[in-house]
């Protein structure tokens, strides 16, 4: 049984499964009051352990937990959860970044994510600065399993992890699983023969609001959980006031609006998958030819 859905929301997201709570937090406060593609939501930790949610009236039969976080499923879910194969790897380290409430559509997040022109700016003295802002060339096509992927990024940080303070260029890959979930491949500052995974899993709450839930997985190399979650906050932090004051709050799926520069590759590749997917909640269609 699945949620009325009165607003006739895409399939490919009501039929989806999506992040509604850090199971640390529920820990903390038992319940959460939130929200998931314009229905309220409730989320309650019970005494015995067991998780119950409900919107309004329907409680929720689609509930699991993965990567230290609570998903939920409004409709029938067509899939599983997200799966990451890299944080399958039995010596790696988890670690939730804790959740952030965003005044944006969480496909701004996504595409935000993905921009590499932002760093040097934005992020600047830890994932660029001047003047090593010019972006070089870089791939991008489908994945395999569906999304988009890019690969060829390469980047000049100067405090590319909490575990390193030297400058180096560091190589990324982008993968986009699904409207709302994007993950970054970065080279581990210790073990450049392996890769950090960054996955910024966006709970879509309304057309113009997200909650950001983060996840990391680290390679076993002196990671210390504190310093990765409040290195994580920080990046996100300098984020989301650009989220915040970007006109319209959703996301034009037109590839010409807004993109001009090669950094924005990537940015022109989601949204005309975005596009050909029919995703519509938190984004402003293309107008008909």
């Amino acid at each position: 049984m699945s949620i009325p859905n009165p607003g006739r929301i895409e399939p490919v997201l009501w039929d989806d499964w999506h992040p509604v709570a850090e199971l640390a937090a529920l820990r903390h406060g038992r319940r959460l009051d939130t929200g998931l593609l314009g229905r309220p939501l409730t989320v309650t930790l019970r005494a015995d352990g067991a998780i119950d949610a409900c919107s309004g009236p329907h409680a929720l039969p689609h509930l699991d937990t993965r990567y230290g976080f609570v998903w939920a499923c409004l409709g029938a879910p067509v899939r599983d959860i997200v799966k990451f194969a890299a944080a399958d790897e039995p010596d790696r380290i988890p670690v939730t970044g804790g959740s952030m409430a965003v005044a944006a559509s969480g496909l701004r997040a996504v595409e935000n994510f993905l921009d590499l022109g932002h760093l040097g700016y934005v992020h600047q003295g830890y994932l660029g600065e001047e003047p090593h802002t010019d972006i070089k060339p870089y791939t991008v096509g489908p994945r395999e399993g569906g999304g988009i992927r890019a690969t060829g990024c390469r980047v000049y940080q100067p405090r590319p992890s909490p575990a390193d303070t030297s400058g180096y260029e560091v190589d990324y890959i982008y993968e986009v699983h699904r409207p709302y979930i994007v993950v970054l491949y970065k080279a581990n500052p210790v073990d450049r023969t392996r890769m950090d995974l960054i996955a910024l899993l966006l709970q879509p709450v309304s057309e113009e609001s997200c909650v950001a839930h983060s996840f990391m997985s680290y390679p076993p190399h002196d990671v210390n959980e504190k310093s990765v979650r409040g290195f994580q906050q920080l990046i996100f932090g300098q984020d989301r006031p650009i989220l915040e004051n970007q006109l319209p709050k959703r996301l034009p799926l037109d590839a010409k609006a807004e993109i001009s520069v090669r950094a924005d590759s990537s940015s022109a590749h989601y949204r005309r998958w975005l596009s050909q997917l029919g995703v519509r909640f938190g984004a402003i269609p293309q107008a008909p030819a």
